[in-house]
């Protein structure tokens, strides 16, 4: 460094001198980075559990999707109320309705008389 002439890099480099005698100084730039890290590694995780939110999401409206095919090819349109079952239900209970589906020769067999009616 003491062949460098540029008067602009000498006082660059004893700002960086004096930055890196200064304790409180590195501590700060310790903080920063350290902010820094932990704003991009939470981002980075929200980011995968809305991926996974959205994957969990997806795979229970499909199983709704096909439990819906299920059971109108077995038993035809399906009245409003059940459609409304089908769409808040959860991913157990729709695993279990489509297990039923298999079983049954009624629909009230599987949802009960009130769910079917409408």
């Amino acid at each position: 460094m003491q062949s460098i002439e540029s008067p602009a890099v000498k006082k660059a480099h004893a700002r960086l001198q004096a930055l890196s005698d200064d304790d409180e100084a590195r501590r700060l730039a310790f903080v920063r980075e350290r902010a820094l890290h932990d704003e991009v590694t939470e981002k980075a995780e929200a980011e995968a559990r809305g991926r996974l939110a959205g994957k969990a999401e997806g795979k229970i409206e499909g199983r709704a999707d096909t439990l819906r095919r299920q059971l109108q090819l077995k038993f035809g349109a399906l009245p409003d109320a059940l459609e409304q079952r089908l769409q808040s239900a959860d991913e157990a209970k729709l695993a279990t309705w489509s297990e039923q589906v298999l079983f049954v020769e009624r629909l009230e067999q599987v949802f009960g008389e009130d769910a079917v009616k409408g």
